[in-house]
Parts: structure tokens; C-alpha cells; sequence
């Protein structure tokens, strides 16, 4: 199977940029756990402008990540692997279980607790992870398999921003939403007039993230609607569209996640730490990601095969689209970022975290392990 270019740029920054989340992760977690603990930690809840740097970060520069994700979402609907019904389905169904299995797992164990907020954290894939373990496992990789987990990631992120949109915003003030709105469709008359330089789009996207941010909505929302009235043309090196996505591709993947990663995971972990997860929330995140995802995933991609609505691409087997599940069981910067959302107490956020965590080691370590098996075990 032919990889375009833009894929495998693509790919590359994200696997790349998933190494080095490992890294930050690492390495922020033991500066949290040593003896400049509390200065560490404070650090990330200094005031900036009348907000903590971790709200900046997750709240300004997570917009920048969001945008990146509408443009290739964008892409791929136009001229990559959603461009038709008969590509876009296999991975479409697989998403859908891999969102909804999850949540289902989680409120089996929270329905009807203050904790089934959470139902949204266990549905997350974080695609820079789940590109990077991949690519681990070697050059036995087929092509395909690498298709169908980038796409089927893109897919959920979106589901995570629809997610977040309807479930996790809590009061809106419509002025705001409005005005935010109005400025979106006055950017989108700009695109249809054929209006190609980024600059208007870019300060009109500074505005309406304002104005969502004010209006109640996530404003990182902002980012994947932005995305979609920058201008796509024929989808070319000289689109304005291709310009951006590319540009941003390795602030994204080397400053804008790693700075989360760095900022919200300096957990400091107690001695007795393993006793804040034996509780409902922590069983329904673990189990959620770690069983719910790879099983939502091959059962409904199963269910979409035997109904005739998408076949398996050449090269793909089901054994594959199983590591692939487990794989897609490494939630970490969404699951996180969603947990931000649905929690308010320091407590349940904490060992939310904490449970993220060990949910996507479990997961990143099943996948490879699984795949490096299976891959290995067909060559010889």
C-alpha cells in the first residue's frame, strides 16, 4: 500500500513526538517526586495574567493542537483515507466501538455516582502515543495497519471534541457563543470569495477563541472549527491549508504536547498512593482503556464486516486490528484533558491521573508486546 507523502510526514512527526512524550512524562513525574517537589509543582500554578500557567496551556496553547487535528481531519475527508465511504467506514465503525464500549465499561462501575462525569476519559486515544509504540515494533509494520490506527485516532479525537462540546460544558452565555459564531461565518465568506492569505483567518481565529473561551464552551473548540474555513483549495503544497498544517506539525508534536504532558503529570504519588484507586472511578478508567477499547473496536469492526457496511483493506487481519485496540487503549493527553474537565476535587483528578497513567503503560506495553509477537511470528 502506497503512503502519501503528507501521511508520512505525518507519521513521523507523531512518532517522533510520542517518543518524546515518554521522555517529558518520565522526567515530570520524577521531578515531582523529588526534593524539589514543591517548587516543582507550584511553579505550574503560578499566576499568569490572572490565570495559573497550566490554564494558559491547556486552555490557549491545547487551541493550537485542536487546530492541527481539524486540519487533518479536513484532509483526510478531501484526499486521505475518509475521502470515501468505502475507506473511511472500516476505521469509522472501529471508532465508534472504541468510544462507546469504554464509556460503557466505566458507567457500569460509576452510574449513578458523582464520578460518572467521567465516562468521557476512558473513550480518548492519544494518537502521538499510539504512533509512537507502533512504530517501535519495527519496519514489519504493514502500511495498512498504520492507516487504519491514524485514522481510526483521528476519528476518535474528533468524537472526544464532540464529547467535550455537548457533555462538558456546563453554563453558556450566548452573547459570547454569538459573537464567536459571527466571526466564524465571517471567516467562512472570506474562504468562499477565494481570499488565500492566512493572516485574516489567524486573527480572526484569536478573537473567536476569546470570545468561546468567555462564552462557557471549551475554547479549544475553536481550533477544529477554525480549521475548517482555512482555506483547502486543491489540497496542494501551495494551499493555504497544506502551509499551516505543515507548519505546525513540529510545534505541535516537539512544544505545544510535551508542555502539557510536563504540566500535568507532576503528580505528586504518596506511599500510599494504590489506596486512592481502589474505587469505582479508577476500576472504570483502567478497565475501560484497557479492556473496553480494544474490545469496542474489534466488536464493531467485526459487526461493520458481517453486515457488508466495510471490508478489511489488503494486508489487514483481525489479529491486527486487535493490537491496533490496544494500542488505542493509551488515552493519556485526552484522557487527562477530559478528567480536567469532568473533575473538580484535586483528589479525584489526582488519582484519575494516576489511573490514565497505568491504563496507558498497560495498554502501550499489550500492544507492542502483542504486535512485535504476531509480526514477528508471521515473518518466520
Amino acid at each position: 500500500m502506497k503512503l502519501t507523502k503528507t501521511f508520512k510526514a505525518f507519521f513521523e512527526n507523531e512518532k517522533s513526538g510520542g517518543l518524546l512524550l515518554l521522555f517529558v512524562t518520565i522526567i515530570s513525574l520524577y521531578a515531582a517526586n523529588s526534593a524539589h517537589a514543591v517548587q516543582y509543582i507550584s511553579f505550574w500554578e503560578k499566576d499568569l495574567g490572572g490565570h495559573p500557567i497550566t490554564h494558559w496551556i491547556n486552555d490557549g496553547l491545547m487551541t493550537i493542537f485542536f487546530l492541527l487535528i481539524g486540519l487533518e481531519l479536513e484532509r483526510e475527508i478531501y484526499h486521505g483515507e475518509l475521502s470515501s465511504i468505502k475507506n473511511a467506514s472500516l476505521p469509522i465503525m472501529a471508532a465508534f466501538g472504541g468510544m462507546l464500549v469504554p464509556a460503557a465499561t466505566y458507567l457500569a462501575f460509576n452510574f449513578g455516582l458523582p464520578t460518572q462525569k467521567g465516562a468521557g476519559i476512558p473513550m480518548a486515544t492519544d494518537i502521538a502515543f499510539a504512533i509512537g509504540i507502533l512504530s517501535l515494533v519495527g519496519n514489519k509494520v504493514p502500511a495498512s495497519l498504520k492507516v487504519f490506527l491514524t485514522a481510526l485516532a483521528v476519528i476518535d479525537d474528533l468524537g472526544a471534541i464532540i464529547v467535550i462540546a455537548v457533555f462538558y460544558t456546563s453554563s453558556i452565555s450566548f452573547l459570547n457563543l454569538a459573537i464567536a459564531l459571527l466571526i466564524w461565518g465571517f471567516l467562512f465568506v472570506l474562504n468562499r470569495i477565494k481570499i488565500h492569505n492566512l493572516i485574516p483567518y489567524l486573527i480572526g481565529g484569536g478573537f473567536m477563541w476569546y470570545f468561546m473561551l468567555n462564552s462557557g464552551i471549551h475554547a479549544t473548540i475553536t481550533g477544529v472549527i477554525l480549521a475548517f474555513v482555512i482555506p483547502f483549495g486543491d489540497g496542494s503544497e501551495k494551499s493555504a491549508s497544506y502551509k499551516l498544517q505543515h507548519f505546525l506539525h513540529a510545534p505541535v508534536a516537539f512544544i505545544i504536547l510535551p508542555l502539557f504532558a510536563i504540566a500535568n503529570t507532576c503528580i505528586a504519588i504518596a506511599p500510599n498512593w494504590h489506596e486512592g484507586l481502589n474505587n469505582p472511578n479508577a476500576f472504570g478508567i483502567v478497565l475501560g482503556l484497557t479492556i473496553g477499547k480494544p474490545l469496542g473496536i474489534l466488536l464493531f469492526s467485526s459487526i461493520g464486516v458481517s453486515a457488508g457496511l466495510c471490508a478489511l483493506p489488503k494486508n489487514l487481519k483481525w489479529a491486527h486490528i486487535l493490537g491496533a485496540g490496544m494500542l488505542a487503549g493509551i488515552g493519556f493527553t485526552m484522557s487527562i484533558f477530559i478528567t480536567l474537565l469532568a473533575f473538580k476535587d484535586p483528589q479525584t483528578i489526582l488519582y484519575s491521573k494516576i489511573s490514565i497513567l497505568i491504563a496507558s503503560v498497560i495498554s502501550g506495553m499489550l500492544g507492542f508486546a502483542y504486535l512485535k509477537f504476531i509480526l514477528s511470528e508471521k515473518k518466520a
